[in-house]
């Protein structure tokens, strides 16, 4: 694994970049207020199909605060970000794979630089203001249901919701309010998988998404409330490589 810090436009971000260079670079972004650490029991999974890279955004985890919290916490900025530790680190496209709150900056990121992204995975998208309530009470009936089947849910990962600044990382998820998602999804123009739970209330607004384009497939999750690669991360792992497997059947893809 090589960690760094990349220097952007007011901020330090930490990043962390896994697997051979000669494959495939995927991008992940986390679920709102989580630090990369989140990923640490999928990056194993993902090694021997992608070269993986993780970054903190400003504000989260180990990158540093942004200097002008009023306009450098927003998604164009995030997607810029984005755009300078894949330059530091050689990638020009990839693949992308968030979750939740990531959802959005990574559907911001895909439809503002069209040219870079092969293919998003946007799990529980949501081009909505969210409803915090409903999402945690779809996760405690999901995780009841699962109980129920006897399904059994791997402990989290260790610190992944520890910041440098608690102030600055809630600072950092009210870009939300600062970006209308409902103008870019007619840009994503890549193939797009939109993976929900079916007791996570983000579903009605991930069919109206996956409803305004052909290349947008909408994978309901059996089970899974709103956070799958925490809930029931072995479905959420099997669906993402469904998705690239059913590309490379369609024909070579590079990134």
């Amino acid at each position: 694994m090589n960690a760094m810090n990349v220097t952007v436009t007011g901020a330090s971000l930490y990043v962390e970049v896994e697997g051979s260079e000669a494959l495939p670079a995927l991008l992940l972004w986390q679920p709102g207020s989580c630090n990369l650490r989140v990923w640490d029991h999928l990056v194993p999974e993902l090694l021997s199909r992608f070269r993986v890279i993780r970054v903190d955004l400003r504000g989260l985890g180990k990158s540093s605060a942004a200097e002008d919290p009023e306009t450098q916490y927003t998604f164009e900025q995030y997607a810029e970000d984005a755009c300078k530790v894949l330059d530091h680190v050689g990638v020009s496209t990839c693949h992308v794979w968030s979750q939740s709150w990531g959802s959005r900056p990574a559907m911001a990121f895909s439809a503002l630089n069209p040219d870079r992204v092969v293919s998003a995975a946007l799990y529980a998208a949501n081009i909505d203001m969210p409803d915090v309530k409903a999402q945690r009470e779809g996760s405690k009936m999901a995780a009841d249901k699962r109980r129920v089947e006897g399904v059994i849910t791997s402990s989290t990962p260790d610190g992944f919701q520890i910041h440098q600044s608690a102030d600055a990382a809630q600072e950092a998820m009210k870009a939300m309010r600062k970006f209308v998602l409902a103008d870019v999804v007619g840009k994503l123009s890549m193939p797009v998988l939109i993976a929900t739970g079916e007791y996570d209330p983000n579903l009605t607004s991930s069919r109206a998404i996956a409803e305004s384009a052909e290349n947008i497939e909408l994978v309901v999750l059996k089970n899974v409330g709103h956070n799958s690669i925490l809930e029931h991360p072995s479905l959420a792992l099997e669906t993402f490589l469904r998705f690239h497997n059913s590309m490379d059947s369609r024909g070579p893809r590079h990134c």
